[in-house]
């Protein structure tokens, strides 16, 4: 797919074995029609935001080129986490998946059910790292600062260590 539009997807886990969860959401997302993977970070233990008593998480961020629009994307990444088993209980607990739509291009969309680009990536490690990993050189369209730059000014110190393979 030559068109489309880049998007980067955050993956984590935490219930059952996390990493495989994570591959697992990669595989689906690489099985879904007008979605073509073109990038996937290293996965990395990450230690929990928000509720502590919890288990490390695994997360990883891919990029893909798509030609869904960003509703239907959601909606999908949505059903994959459904499928893989999901409940959605309390914010920040412990989940089998979680896909968030970190980036859309370079569309800033602020609707009920949806903001782009993700509100709290740039105050998270387990999210940025990975994302530098793949796509440094990205420019958030709010703050017009690249993904580096991000990770230069991060105030977060929680554990991200990336899982050799």
């Amino acid at each position: 797919m030559d068109s489309g539009i880049i998007c980067f997807i955050g993956i984590g886990s935490n219930l059952g074995n996390s990493q495989k969860n994570c591959q697992r959401a990669v595989e689906f997302l690489s099985e879904t029609k007008d979605i073509d993977l073109t990038s996937i970070s290293s996965f990395y233990k990450t230690e929990p935001v928000g509720v502590k008593e919890q288990n490390d998480f695994t997360n990883a961020v891919v990029e893909i080129r798509t030609l869904l629009s960003a509703d239907t994307l959601l909606c999908v990444l949505q059903d994959i986490e459904k499928r893989m088993g999901r409940e959605r209980k309390e914010k920040g607990a412990p989940r089998i998946i979680d896909l968030d739509l970190l980036f859309y291009g370079q569309h800033v969309i602020r609707e009920t059910n949806m903001i782009i680009p993700h509100p709290e990536l740039h105050k998270r490690r387990f999210v940025l790292e990975p994302l530098c990993e793949i796509a440094s050189y990205f420019i958030h369209p709010s703050y017009g600062i690249s993904v580096r730059g991000l990770m230069d000014r991060l105030v977060d110190k929680k554990s991200v260590e990336r899982i050799k393979k």
